[in-house]
């Protein structure tokens, strides 16, 4: 595997090289060895007791947040043998971990992940229902970042005009911006442009995504900036990413990874132009029919690839050098794009995360010396788990997982309001596990729309492999304390939500026939990470249950910040030093 590595120093991109005449300091030195090795160099470190009493009372100078799309909770455990010691495996050590970490609404997708992590609520009340959700009054789909009042920025694109005004509640950094004057920076970054925009909120000084296609840049929208930094067109002219469209193969040799299944499975979508979906891959040949730089994204490199340039952000950006705290928010998307596509217990996503654990220590060993190992705070999550998909045949030759209908189900609800009330326009729209009714047409039929929706409700309820339905009056009125209610009401918006809410039995999915899924509220969709680790964190470990929105309530000590009304998760205190 190629070193990959690049610096900026005026305005000329130069691979990483310790002879190079760019650098001029140690710090550059320590850096060069730290970005360009893939097994990062370990830094020096102070010991647990030594960190005691070198706890300093004033907040960190840098807040790094990690959400890794679509990492289970018994990754940690099921991949460890084959980790180094200075990825996941550090942030355990040296860091608070809490193990009964559950997401605590539905659906447990992308879009209102990132916004749960970074507002401490849920959507009930930040108002990210899902990646994209139904609007019944326009009668069209909302994607969760589009912004048509905005243009992208670093590209001609149409489709990359991405803001957060669907965002209802601010942001921890966003909150933080109001305290400190508007002095600190947060800069957020991810593959995915709604992983970026959310995570950074209303206030970020700039969101950065990634755009594919032909193109292979970092870009951004109107809504944070006119142009694109000096450093990050630099970035983007550097050719790096060049560099990661390589051969992608084991990292160890594939026998040894007897954590996952076999390398060929019936459940893997694999890629365009490969008839068998096994290692390895040659990336360059297979770029063209799969969407060229788009490819990246559904290998490790993509997120080695974020981990550049959130390094590159570092630096030039200057985080994390003065007396006001910034925020560098980081989502790694490749593990996502690469489960769905080879399902999770494929090969390919082991491979991911070990090579994510290097990433990740070469993230963590490269802010040792860019900002400090004492002037750091760091989180890791997830935004959602997933689920082995039902055709996946275990040892025992079991299925754990069965399939609902869907298409089936929308037929059979249409054909009863239809018998019912000679009319299946009655429903207007089915789409992401609620039902949408149509006001209008009800009222011009003089029906009553609480009695059309009680019998709509009664059917679902009473449809094989249904679990908890709720309506739109339930929901907005009632007061659940626990279960799978509670999990609807928080993902429930009166304004955006349907008529009426459904979920699953347990074990049942709505599924593709390859690949992996996610989005009930069950546990191999909703136990997902939680480690705090850096500057003020002691060592240690739970099994208290947390949820996502402990996060930001939790950081806020760390900052000094005030509570916030709209929070509904808890200040984690037994995660701190004092």
């Amino acid at each position: 595997m190629p070193k990959l590595g690049t610096i900026y120093k005026s305005n000329k991109a130069v691979p990483l090289n310790v002879n190079s005449p760019y650098i001029s300091s140690m710090k550059y030195l320590l850096l060069v060895f730290v970005l360009v090795l893939f097994e990062p160099v370990m830094a020096q470190r102070t010991s647990a007791s030594q960190k005691k009493e070198s706890l300093v009372v004033q907040p960190p100078k840098l807040v790094v947040g990690i959400v890794v799309d679509q990492m289970r909770y018994d990754y940690l455990s099921k991949f460890s043998s084959k980790f180094s010691n200075q990825g996941f495996k550090r942030l355990q050590a040296e860091g608070y971990s809490f193990d009964e970490n559950y997401i605590n609404y539905v659906p447990s997708n992308t879009g209102p992940g990132h916004a749960t992590i970074h507002t401490g609520t849920t959507p009930s009340q930040h108002g990210i229902l899902n990646n994209s959700w139904y609007n019944k009054r326009s009668k069209s789909v909302y994607y969760c970042t589009y912004d048509k009042s905005v243009e992208a920025v670093g590209t001609g694109s149409k489709v990359d005009r991405n803001s957060p005004h669907r965002l209802l509640m601010p942001t921890l950094s966003d909150i933080h911006k109001e305290v400190v004057s508007a002095q600190g920076k947060t800069i957020s970054v991810a593959l995915k442009d709604r992983a970026a925009v959310l995570s950074g909120g209303k206030k970020a000084d700039a969101a950065y995504w990634f755009r594919g296609r032909g193109q292979g840049s970092w870009i951004s929208s109107s809504y944070y900036m006119e142009r694109l930094p000096h450093w990050v067109k630099n970035f983007n002219e550097s050719n790096l990413i060049d560099r990661y469209m390589q051969t992608w193969e084991p990292l160890y040799p594939i026998e040894s990874y007897s954590e996952s299944g076999p390398d060929l499975s019936s459940v893997e979508w694999g890629f365009k132009g490969r008839r068998k979906a096994i290692f390895p891959y040659d990336l360059k040949k297979l770029a063209k029919k799969n969407g060229e730089f788009d490819l990246l994204r559904v290998t490790p490199f993509g997120n080695s690839y974020t981990v550049d340039f959130a390094l590159a952000a570092v630096d030039k950006e200057n985080l994390g050098t003065d007396s006001i705290t910034d925020f560098l928010l980081i989502s790694f998307s490749s593990t996502d794009y690469i489960g769905h596509n080879f399902g999770v217990d494929s090969k390919e996503v082991q491979d991911a995360f070990l090579r994510l654990d290097r990433d990740i220590g070469r993230l963590l060993n490269s802010l040792d010396i860019l900002v400090g190992s004492e002037n750091y705070v760091m989180f890791l999550t997830s935004d959602h788990g997933a689920k082995r998909n039902p055709n996946y045949e275990t040892q025992d030759h079991s299925k754990d997982m069965q399939f609902f209908k869907e298409a089936s189900f929308k037929i059979d609800v249409k054909e009863f309001a239809f018998d019912r009330y000679r009319n299946a326009k009655i429903i207007q729209r089915m789409a992401g596990n609620m039902v949408y009714l149509n006001d209008e047409l009800i009222q011009n039929m003089n029906l009553n729309k609480a009695k059309v929706t009680a019998s709509i409700k009664k059917y679902i309820k009473e449809y094989k492999r249904i679990g908890s339905v709720r309506t739109h009056a339930e929901l907005a009125s009632m007061t659940f304390e626990t279960g799978v209610d509670l999990y609807l009401q928080n993902g429930f918006h009166p304004k955006y939500s349907g008529d009426i809410t459904y979920t699953l039995d347990p074990g049942v999915v709505i599924y593709a026939k390859k690949g992996s899924s996610h989005g009930s509220h069950f546990s191999p969709d909703s136990h997902v990470p939680l480690i705090f680790y850096g500057a003020g964190i002691k060592q240690g470990n739970t099994i208290t249950k947390t949820n996502p929105t402990d996060i930001a309530p939790t950081l806020s000590v760390l900052l000094g910040l005030p509570t916030q009304p709209q929070w509904k998760g808890r200040i984690l205190d037994e995660v701190f030093e004092k």
